[in-house]
Protein backbone atom coordinates (compact mmCIF):
# COMPACT_ATOMS: atom_id res chain seq x y z
CA UNK A 1 0.00 0.00 0.00
CA UNK A 2 1.30 3.46 -0.88
CA UNK A 3 0.07 7.04 -0.50
CA UNK A 4 0.63 10.13 -2.61
CA UNK A 5 1.50 13.66 -1.56
CA UNK A 6 -1.87 14.82 -2.92
CA UNK A 7 -3.75 12.29 -0.79
CA UNK A 8 -1.89 13.38 2.36
CA UNK A 9 -2.37 17.07 1.55
CA UNK A 10 -6.12 16.53 1.07
CA UNK A 11 -6.34 14.73 4.41
CA UNK A 12 -4.52 17.69 6.00
CA UNK A 13 -6.97 20.20 4.50
CA UNK A 14 -9.92 18.02 5.58
CA UNK A 15 -8.59 17.69 9.12
CA UNK A 16 -8.23 13.90 8.83
CA UNK A 17 -4.44 13.62 8.68
CA UNK A 18 -2.70 11.34 11.19
CA UNK A 19 0.52 12.89 12.42
CA UNK A 20 3.05 11.54 14.92
CA UNK A 21 6.32 12.94 16.15
CA UNK A 22 9.36 10.79 15.36
CA UNK A 23 9.49 9.77 19.01
CA UNK A 24 5.83 8.67 19.00
CA UNK A 25 6.14 6.90 15.65
CA UNK A 26 9.06 4.73 16.75
CA UNK A 27 7.04 3.53 19.74
CA UNK A 28 4.05 2.88 17.48
CA UNK A 29 6.14 0.77 15.10
CA UNK A 30 7.61 -1.20 17.99
CA UNK A 31 4.10 -2.00 19.28
CA UNK A 32 2.30 -2.53 15.95
CA UNK A 33 4.89 -3.26 13.26
CA UNK A 34 5.97 -1.40 10.15
CA UNK A 35 3.11 -2.55 7.90
CA UNK A 36 0.37 -1.24 10.19
CA UNK A 37 2.31 1.96 10.93
CA UNK A 38 2.68 2.67 7.21
CA UNK A 39 -1.08 2.25 6.78
CA UNK A 40 -2.19 4.20 9.85
CA UNK A 41 0.19 7.17 9.92
CA UNK A 42 0.43 9.87 7.25
CA UNK A 43 3.22 12.18 8.48
CA UNK A 44 6.11 11.90 10.92
CA UNK A 45 7.59 15.14 12.28
CA UNK A 46 11.30 15.40 13.03
CA UNK A 47 13.39 18.06 14.71
CA UNK A 48 16.87 19.20 15.61
CA UNK A 49 18.47 22.16 17.37
CA UNK A 50 22.19 22.84 17.42
CA UNK A 51 25.09 24.91 16.18
CA UNK A 52 24.87 25.48 12.43
CA UNK A 53 27.92 27.49 11.44
CA UNK A 54 27.34 27.88 7.72
CA UNK A 55 24.48 30.32 8.24
CA UNK A 56 23.72 34.00 7.81
CA UNK A 57 21.17 36.54 6.64
CA UNK A 58 20.87 39.01 3.81
CA UNK A 59 19.26 42.41 4.10
CA UNK A 60 17.99 45.25 1.95
CA UNK A 61 18.29 48.44 3.98
CA UNK A 62 16.53 50.79 1.57
CA UNK A 63 18.03 53.88 -0.07
CA UNK A 64 19.21 56.95 1.82
CA UNK A 65 18.91 60.53 0.53
CA UNK A 66 21.27 61.18 -1.16
CA UNK A 67 21.79 57.49 -2.03
CA UNK A 68 24.87 55.45 -1.19
CA UNK A 69 26.49 52.44 -2.86
CA UNK A 70 27.69 50.60 0.22
CA UNK A 71 31.22 49.25 -0.22
CA UNK A 72 31.98 48.31 3.38
CA UNK A 73 29.24 47.53 5.90
CA UNK A 74 29.24 46.88 9.64
CA UNK A 75 26.25 45.75 11.72
CA UNK A 76 26.93 46.38 15.41
CA UNK A 77 30.62 46.33 14.54
CA UNK A 78 30.47 43.02 12.64
CA UNK A 79 31.51 43.24 8.95
CA UNK A 80 28.83 42.24 6.47
CA UNK A 81 29.53 41.40 2.83
CA UNK A 82 28.42 44.26 0.58
CA UNK A 83 29.40 42.95 -2.84
CA UNK A 84 25.79 42.39 -3.87
CA UNK A 85 24.14 45.71 -4.73
CA UNK A 86 23.98 49.27 -3.47
CA UNK A 87 22.12 48.64 -0.21
CA UNK A 88 22.11 44.84 0.05
CA UNK A 89 24.44 43.01 2.43
CA UNK A 90 24.98 39.49 3.77
CA UNK A 91 25.91 38.96 7.41
CA UNK A 92 27.60 35.64 8.20
CA UNK A 93 26.90 33.95 11.53
CA UNK A 94 30.58 33.25 12.22
CA UNK A 95 31.88 36.70 11.22
CA UNK A 96 33.72 38.50 14.05
CA UNK A 97 34.38 42.18 14.60
CA UNK A 98 37.57 43.82 13.31
CA UNK A 99 39.39 43.07 16.57
CA UNK A 100 38.56 39.34 16.23
CA UNK A 101 36.68 39.40 19.52
CA UNK A 102 35.58 35.76 19.61
CA UNK A 103 32.72 36.46 22.04
CA UNK A 104 30.55 38.49 19.65
CA UNK A 105 29.76 37.72 16.04
CA UNK A 106 27.23 37.85 13.25
CA UNK A 107 25.02 35.22 14.90
CA UNK A 108 24.52 37.47 17.92
CA UNK A 109 23.51 40.40 15.71
CA UNK A 110 21.00 38.17 13.91
CA UNK A 111 19.56 37.05 17.26
CA UNK A 112 19.35 40.66 18.47
CA UNK A 113 17.35 41.59 15.38
CA UNK A 114 14.99 38.66 15.88
CA UNK A 115 14.52 39.80 19.49
CA UNK A 116 13.26 43.13 18.15
CA UNK A 117 16.35 45.16 18.94
CA UNK A 118 17.79 47.95 16.81
CA UNK A 119 21.40 47.48 15.67
CA UNK A 120 23.88 50.07 14.49
CA UNK A 121 24.45 50.13 10.75
CA UNK A 122 27.58 51.81 9.49
CA UNK A 123 28.65 51.90 5.85
CA UNK A 124 31.29 53.61 3.74
CA UNK A 125 31.51 54.07 -0.02
CA UNK A 126 33.72 55.57 -2.73
CA UNK A 127 30.94 57.72 -4.18
CA UNK A 128 29.61 57.77 -7.74
CA UNK A 129 27.49 60.14 -9.82
CA UNK A 130 24.37 58.08 -9.07
CA UNK A 131 25.38 57.20 -5.51
CA UNK A 132 27.19 60.28 -4.20
CA UNK A 133 26.94 59.62 -0.44
CA UNK A 134 30.18 58.28 1.03
CA UNK A 135 29.23 57.39 4.60
CA UNK A 136 26.21 56.58 6.70
CA UNK A 137 25.84 55.82 10.42
CA UNK A 138 22.35 54.90 11.62
CA UNK A 139 20.24 52.23 13.32
CA UNK A 140 18.09 49.54 11.71
CA UNK A 141 15.72 46.85 12.92
CA UNK A 142 13.54 44.20 11.34
CA UNK A 143 10.79 46.84 11.22
CA UNK A 144 12.88 49.25 9.13
CA UNK A 145 14.64 46.95 6.63
CA UNK A 146 12.82 45.89 3.47
CA UNK A 147 14.01 42.29 3.45
CA UNK A 148 15.69 40.22 6.15
CA UNK A 149 16.16 36.66 4.94
CA UNK A 150 17.94 33.78 6.65
CA UNK A 151 19.97 32.03 3.94
CA UNK A 152 22.11 29.14 5.13
CA UNK A 153 24.48 27.12 2.96
CA UNK A 154 24.85 24.08 5.24
CA UNK A 155 22.41 23.06 7.96
CA UNK A 156 20.94 19.92 9.47
CA UNK A 157 23.99 17.67 9.00
CA UNK A 158 23.11 14.02 8.54
CA UNK A 159 25.23 12.41 11.26
CA UNK A 160 28.46 13.92 12.53
CA UNK A 161 31.69 12.85 14.19
CA UNK A 162 32.31 12.32 17.89
CA UNK A 163 35.26 14.39 19.08
CA UNK A 164 37.84 13.53 21.72
CA UNK A 165 41.41 14.54 22.52
CA UNK A 166 44.38 12.26 23.24
CA UNK A 167 46.82 15.17 23.55
CA UNK A 168 48.36 16.69 26.65
CA UNK A 169 46.57 20.04 26.50
CA UNK A 170 42.94 21.17 26.36
CA UNK A 171 41.62 21.90 22.86
CA UNK A 172 39.01 24.59 22.11
CA UNK A 173 37.09 23.58 19.00
CA UNK A 174 33.77 23.88 17.19
CA UNK A 175 32.95 20.64 19.03
CA UNK A 176 33.42 22.46 22.31
CA UNK A 177 36.10 22.09 24.95
CA UNK A 178 38.00 18.81 24.62
CA UNK A 179 39.89 17.80 27.73
CA UNK A 180 43.35 16.18 27.44
CA UNK A 181 44.09 12.46 27.57
CA UNK A 182 40.59 11.42 26.49
CA UNK A 183 39.03 13.49 29.26
CA UNK A 184 35.68 13.78 27.47
CA UNK A 185 33.91 13.23 24.16
CA UNK A 186 31.36 15.50 22.46
CA UNK A 187 28.83 14.90 19.70
CA UNK A 188 26.23 16.99 17.88
CA UNK A 189 23.03 15.43 16.60
CA UNK A 190 19.46 14.78 17.65
CA UNK A 191 20.03 11.18 16.58
CA UNK A 192 16.77 9.34 15.98
CA UNK A 193 14.82 12.62 15.92
CA UNK A 194 17.08 14.31 13.36
CA UNK A 195 15.41 14.92 9.96
CA UNK A 196 17.94 13.37 7.59
CA UNK A 197 18.37 10.35 9.86
CA UNK A 198 14.72 9.54 9.20
CA UNK A 199 15.02 10.01 5.44
CA UNK A 200 18.47 8.53 4.79
CA UNK A 201 18.20 8.48 0.99
CA UNK A 202 16.47 11.90 0.69
CA UNK A 203 13.26 10.52 -0.77
CA UNK A 204 11.07 13.28 0.69
CA UNK A 205 13.59 15.95 1.71
CA UNK A 206 14.66 17.80 -1.41
CA UNK A 207 14.54 21.11 -3.21
CA UNK A 208 11.22 22.79 -2.42
CA UNK A 209 10.51 20.90 0.81
CA UNK A 210 8.69 23.12 3.31
CA UNK A 211 10.35 23.12 6.74
CA UNK A 212 10.13 24.61 10.22
CA UNK A 213 13.03 27.07 10.35
CA UNK A 214 13.89 29.11 13.42
CA UNK A 215 10.25 29.24 14.49
CA UNK A 216 8.93 30.20 11.04
CA UNK A 217 8.26 28.33 7.81
CA UNK A 218 11.08 28.02 5.33
CA UNK A 219 12.25 25.87 2.45
CA UNK A 220 15.06 23.60 1.34
CA UNK A 221 16.65 25.31 -1.66
CA UNK A 222 19.60 23.05 -2.54
CA UNK A 223 21.93 20.42 -1.23
CA UNK A 224 24.09 21.78 1.58
CA UNK A 225 27.79 22.39 1.21
CA UNK A 226 30.05 19.41 1.92
CA UNK A 227 27.17 17.16 0.81
CA UNK A 228 28.68 13.68 0.78
CA UNK A 229 26.10 10.88 0.49
CA UNK A 230 28.53 8.17 -0.60
CA UNK A 231 29.82 7.35 2.90
CA UNK A 232 29.57 3.90 4.52
CA UNK A 233 26.06 3.05 5.67
CA UNK A 234 24.40 0.59 8.03
CA UNK A 235 22.21 -2.20 6.60
CA UNK A 236 19.24 0.12 7.25
CA UNK A 237 20.83 2.75 4.99
CA UNK A 238 21.78 5.23 7.71
CA UNK A 239 25.16 6.90 7.04
CA UNK A 240 27.89 6.08 9.56
CA UNK A 241 29.79 9.29 8.79
CA UNK A 242 28.92 12.93 8.06
CA UNK A 243 26.85 12.70 4.88
CA UNK A 244 23.99 14.86 3.60
CA UNK A 245 23.14 18.44 4.50
CA UNK A 246 20.67 21.04 3.24
CA UNK A 247 20.75 24.68 2.17
CA UNK A 248 17.72 26.53 3.53
CA UNK A 249 15.93 29.86 3.33
CA UNK A 250 13.27 31.65 5.38
CA UNK A 251 11.89 35.03 6.45
CA UNK A 252 13.94 36.26 9.42
CA UNK A 253 11.13 38.66 10.33
CA UNK A 254 8.89 35.70 11.22
CA UNK A 255 11.44 33.84 13.35
CA UNK A 256 11.65 33.46 17.12
CA UNK A 257 14.60 33.77 19.53
CA UNK A 258 13.30 30.56 21.09
CA UNK A 259 14.65 28.71 18.06
CA UNK A 260 17.45 31.02 16.90
CA UNK A 261 20.38 31.91 19.17
CA UNK A 262 23.82 33.41 18.83
CA UNK A 263 26.37 30.99 20.28
CA UNK A 264 29.93 31.49 21.50
CA UNK A 265 32.46 28.67 21.63
CA UNK A 266 35.32 29.59 23.97
CA UNK A 267 38.53 30.44 22.08
CA UNK A 268 36.96 29.28 18.81
CA UNK A 269 34.37 31.84 17.80
CA UNK A 270 30.67 32.17 17.13
CA UNK A 271 27.95 30.08 15.55
CA UNK A 272 24.19 30.13 15.12
CA UNK A 273 22.06 27.88 17.29
CA UNK A 274 19.13 27.01 15.05
CA UNK A 275 16.03 24.84 15.22
CA UNK A 276 14.87 22.94 12.15
CA UNK A 277 11.92 20.60 11.81
CA UNK A 278 10.94 18.62 8.73
CA UNK A 279 7.75 16.60 8.17
CA UNK A 280 8.23 13.25 6.48
CA UNK A 281 5.25 11.80 4.61
CA UNK A 282 4.80 8.07 5.13
CA UNK A 283 4.36 7.22 1.48
CA UNK A 284 4.98 3.48 1.85
CA UNK A 285 6.45 0.78 4.08
CA UNK A 286 9.99 1.69 3.07
CA UNK A 287 9.48 5.22 4.36
CA UNK A 288 7.90 3.89 7.55
CA UNK A 289 10.84 1.56 8.08
CA UNK A 290 13.29 4.44 7.69
CA UNK A 291 11.38 6.54 10.25
CA UNK A 292 11.41 3.63 12.70
CA UNK A 293 15.19 3.94 13.17
CA UNK A 294 16.29 4.27 16.80
CA UNK A 295 19.44 5.52 18.51
CA UNK A 296 20.77 2.00 19.06
CA UNK A 297 20.75 1.50 15.27
CA UNK A 298 22.48 4.78 14.38
CA UNK A 299 26.27 4.55 14.24
CA UNK A 300 28.83 7.33 14.14
CA UNK A 301 32.62 7.50 14.36
CA UNK A 302 34.92 8.86 17.05
CA UNK A 303 37.99 10.88 16.06
CA UNK A 304 40.99 12.30 17.87
CA UNK A 305 40.92 16.07 17.33
CA UNK A 306 44.51 16.44 18.50
CA UNK A 307 45.54 14.94 15.15
CA UNK A 308 45.59 16.88 11.85
CA UNK A 309 42.31 16.53 9.97
CA UNK A 310 43.70 14.48 7.08
CA UNK A 311 45.55 12.15 9.46
CA UNK A 312 42.59 11.28 11.66
CA UNK A 313 41.56 7.66 11.73
CA UNK A 314 38.46 6.21 13.32
CA UNK A 315 39.11 5.43 16.98
CA UNK A 316 35.82 3.65 17.42
CA UNK A 317 32.34 3.35 15.97
CA UNK A 318 29.63 4.15 18.51
CA UNK A 319 25.83 4.16 18.54
CA UNK A 320 23.84 7.17 19.67
CA UNK A 321 22.33 5.03 22.41
CA UNK A 322 25.82 4.57 23.82
CA UNK A 323 26.55 8.29 23.53
CA UNK A 324 23.31 9.23 25.28
CA UNK A 325 24.14 6.90 28.17
CA UNK A 326 26.61 9.58 29.29
CA UNK A 327 29.72 7.43 29.11
CA UNK A 328 31.62 5.36 26.58
CA UNK A 329 34.66 3.13 26.82
CA UNK A 330 37.86 3.66 24.81
CA UNK A 331 41.20 1.96 25.31
CA UNK A 332 40.05 0.69 28.69
CA UNK A 333 39.07 4.17 29.86
CA UNK A 334 35.54 5.38 30.68
CA UNK A 335 34.96 8.71 28.94
CA UNK A 336 32.07 11.05 29.79
CA UNK A 337 30.01 12.19 26.78
CA UNK A 338 28.01 15.37 26.20
CA UNK A 339 25.86 16.64 23.36
CA UNK A 340 26.11 20.02 21.64
CA UNK A 341 22.62 19.46 20.26
CA UNK A 342 19.51 20.03 22.39
CA UNK A 343 17.30 16.96 22.57
CA UNK A 344 14.71 18.99 24.50
CA UNK A 345 14.44 21.52 21.66
CA UNK A 346 14.33 18.78 19.02
CA UNK A 347 11.34 17.20 20.78
CA UNK A 348 9.69 20.60 21.18
CA UNK A 349 10.10 21.40 17.47
CA UNK A 350 8.69 18.06 16.32
CA UNK A 351 5.68 18.56 18.63
CA UNK A 352 5.03 22.12 17.40
CA UNK A 353 5.28 20.97 13.80
CA UNK A 354 2.82 18.14 14.51
CA UNK A 355 0.34 20.63 15.97
CA UNK A 356 0.69 23.03 13.02
CA UNK A 357 0.02 20.24 10.52
CA UNK A 358 -3.02 19.00 12.46
CA UNK A 359 -4.44 22.54 12.45
CA UNK A 360 -3.86 22.89 8.70
CA UNK A 361 -1.31 25.67 9.26
CA UNK A 362 1.58 23.74 7.68
CA UNK A 363 1.33 21.83 4.41
CA UNK A 364 3.81 19.26 3.18
CA UNK A 365 5.41 19.90 -0.21
CA UNK A 366 6.68 17.39 -2.73
CA UNK A 367 10.26 18.22 -3.74
CA UNK A 368 10.57 19.72 -7.19
CA UNK A 369 13.94 17.96 -7.44
CA UNK A 370 15.58 15.29 -5.31
CA UNK A 371 18.95 15.76 -3.70
CA UNK A 372 21.77 13.99 -5.58
CA UNK A 373 23.29 10.69 -4.50
CA UNK A 374 26.44 11.03 -6.64
CA UNK A 375 28.22 13.96 -4.95
CA UNK A 376 31.76 13.40 -3.68
CA UNK A 377 33.35 15.61 -1.03
CA UNK A 378 36.84 16.75 -2.04
CA UNK A 379 39.62 18.07 0.18
CA UNK A 380 41.44 21.32 -0.57
CA UNK A 381 44.97 20.66 -1.83
CA UNK A 382 47.71 22.92 -3.15
CA UNK A 383 47.44 22.54 -6.94
CA UNK A 384 48.87 24.15 -10.03
CA UNK A 385 46.46 25.84 -12.43
CA UNK A 386 46.70 22.83 -14.74
CA UNK A 387 46.05 20.33 -11.92
CA UNK A 388 42.97 22.27 -10.85
CA UNK A 389 41.44 22.18 -14.34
Amino acid sequence: MSKSYDEIRKKTMDGDVVVMTAQEFKKYVKANGVKKAAKDVDIVTTGTFGAMCSSGAYFNFGHSDPPIKMQKVWMDGIPAYAGLAAVDAYLGATELDDTNNMMHGGAHVIEDLVRGKAVRLKATAYGTDCYPKKEIDTYVSLKTVNQAVLLNARNCYQNYAVATNSGSRTLYTYMGKLLPEYGNATYSSAGELSPLMNDPYYRSIGIGTRIFLGGAQGFVIWEGTQFNPGVPRTPAGVPKRAAGSIAVIGDLKQMSPEFLRGLTFTRYGTSLGLGIGIPIPILDEEMARACAITDDQIVTAMFDYSQPTRSRTVLKEITYAELRSGEIELKGKHIPTSSLSSLYKARQISQILKSQIQKGEFMIEKPVQNLPMDRVFKALDVRTEKEAM
